[in-house]
């Protein structure tokens, strides 16, 4: 995900009828049960159209993809928040995901790299740690969570995607000696099941002169399928027990399709990036060890790009035929399984909606029906939006509603949020009688951490100059008018018109004479120093 071209362009309107029937037929499908065996005993591996465990046990992988870990970041977003790392995962386990799907650039993976965009007070045991031992945390907790994880390569370099698997400054060497590396790193940890080769590779160029990933060309320079084995195989080498993600391309010639130039010759079926294994069937990917291959492919709504077939007056009776065409044979010809590994959807537009209900009916209930891993937990995907709301903490319940009744929970996964400090996540509504004024005074200092086009990051700084104790404290500031909060940290920051209130957490609630806290905050507009800091109420 991240950003991806399509092809396609608006016809006619919405089919309503047609929609109601269809919207009908989703939601009133039962749900899978709660205790169907979880993410099975084991390495797993493949049996026909299934994913199986180490015991035969059919299992079905319901999962969420938590991304950063390929952005200049080099390690998971919203770890900037107040919401502590561990109690993001126990919320993710909680509402039913059982697999974590992880993108990461190579860039993350260098001797050296380091994580940023952490905050220390709320994670300090993240602090100095590299990207690759974030991520061993990550893995070893969600594995108590009776969670799976699959490692997504997702971009050669933070910069962003590739059409291919390699690069000018990545290559195929680089991309599959980081795959070994990282199959040798979490040998005999069954809480890693497989490698996504490489995210979404896709068209470029035009034909006859296409540089892009086709499918079953020969080219070996553009083959996305030989490159599929070629990585597979080298990865099964040292890690027999993983499976093999493979993603789709977007057109199988590798080359744009031309419906401007009026030559139907140059025309050819394509859809999203690392969507279409249209080919597969003809051109399979072959690996050296049976039951190892899971096809992967992604699927997007409006808000990423306006398909043709959104409008198709027949929408959405017609999405079964062209999900079938594109990903959906290969599972119902009982060739392999199949791992939605993105799909995702702001639900500004309605059709997005009946696109959702549609496709999770699409894939069946209970642990029988596909695989997936929704895209995304992160708020800050730009054109999808995520389960998690702005604050890392909360749900966008609508998104999550849709959901629900496909997800299988892990085993274990059902229990309660991680603990803060002092025991109790600080989820409960602010109190509604107003905090106790500061004996004396504060003092305040800001500093600006950085700043881009349209936003800015920064750091207040304020002290309790009084001769008391401030249980709970609150600071508030304002801004000028267009400044708005993206997100906030070492507090519940909130914005109402150009004033945002820092309340204190539950676990650092008092504010003692003499001491300090540091906000830290994202915003969007042009930086601003805060103005009219108050503690409490008392001018700082």
């Amino acid at each position: 995900m991240h950003r991806r071209t399509a092809l396609g362009g608006a016809l006619t309107a919405l089919a309503t009828a047609a929609a109601g029937v269809l919207v009908a037929a989703a939601v009133s499908t039962a749900p899978a049960a709660a205790a169907a065996g979880g993410t099975g005993t084991g390495y797993l591996h493949t049996s026909g159209n299934k994913i199986v465990d180490s015991t035969g046990a059919t299992v079905r992988l319901t999962g969420i993809n938590w991304f950063g870990m390929e952005t200049d970041n080099k390690t998971f977003h919203g770890l900037w928040s107040s919401n502590p790392w561990r109690s993001q995962l126990d919320t993710m386990a909680r509402l039913g995901y059982n697999t974590l799907r992880i993108p990461y650039s190579n860039d993350a993976l260098k001797a050296g790299a380091t994580a940023t965009g952490i905050n220390d007070f709320v994670n300090p045991d993240l602090i100095g740690l590299s990207p690759l031992q974030i991520l061993d945390k990550v893995i070893d907790y969600a594995g108590s969570k009776g969670m799976r994880v699959i490692l997504d390569r997702h971009r050669p370099t933070s910069a962003g995607q590739s059409p291919l698997w390699y690069t000018s400054t990545v290559s195929e060497a680089t991309w599959i000696n980081d795959w070994k590396m990282l199959a040798q790193r979490y040998a005999g940890n069954t809480t890693v099941i497989g490698a996504d080769l490489h995210n979404e590779p896709h068209a470029e160029g035009t034909n006859p002169a296409a540089t892009g990933a086709c499918w079953g060309c020969g080219d070996t320079a553009r083959d996305w399928r030989l490159a599929a084995e070629r990585a597979g195989n080298a990865i099964l080498g040292v890690q027999p027990n993983w499976l093999i993600f493979v993603e789709g391309v977007s057109c199988p010639s590798g080359g744009l399709s031309n419906v401007w130039d009026n030559d139907p010759s140059n025309d050819e079926d394509c859809g999203w990036w690392g969507g279409n294994l249209s080919k597969a069937g003809q051109f399979p990917v072959r690996l050296n060890v049976a039951n190892r291959l899971v096809y992967s492919p992604h699927e997007y709504a409006t808000s990423v790009y306006r398909q043709a077939w959104f409008d198709d007056p027949s929408y959405p009776a017609n999405m079964p035929a062209i999900w079938d065409k594109y990903w959906g044979y290969l599972y119902k010809q009982n060739i392999a399984p199949i791992m939605m590994g993105e799909f995702g959807t702001t639900l500004q537009d309605p059709k997005d909606k009946i696109w959702l209900q549609n496709l999770m009916a699409y894939t069946g209930t209970g642990v029988n029906g596909m695989s997936f891993t929704y895209w995304s937990w992160n708020p800050n995907s730009g054109d999808t939006g995520g389960i998690a709301n702005d604050d890392w903490t909360t749900i966008n319940q609508p998104k999550q509603d849709i959901l629900t009744p496909y997800l299988i929970p892990p085993t274990g996964g059902g229990g309660t949020t991680s603990p803060s400090p002092t025991g109790t996540p600080n989820t409960s509504p602010a109190p509604t009688t107003p905090p106790p004024p500061v004996t004396g005074g504060c003092t305040a200092t800001y500093k600006q951490i950085n700043s881009w086009a349209d936003g800015f990051q920064g750091e207040l700084t304020v002290k309790n100059t009084g001769t008391a104790a401030v249980n709970p404290w609150s600071a508030t500031w304002t801004w000028p008018s267009g400044v708005t909060l993206a997100s906030g940290w070492n507090a519940t920051v909130t914005q109402s018109g150009t004033t945002v209130t820092a309340a204190a957490p539950a676990w650092a609630s008092s504010l003692a004479p003499g001491a300090s806290v540091t906000v830290g905050f994202t915003a969007n507009g042009t930086a601003a120093t805060p103005g009219s800091v108050k503690l409490n109420g008392t001018a700082c």
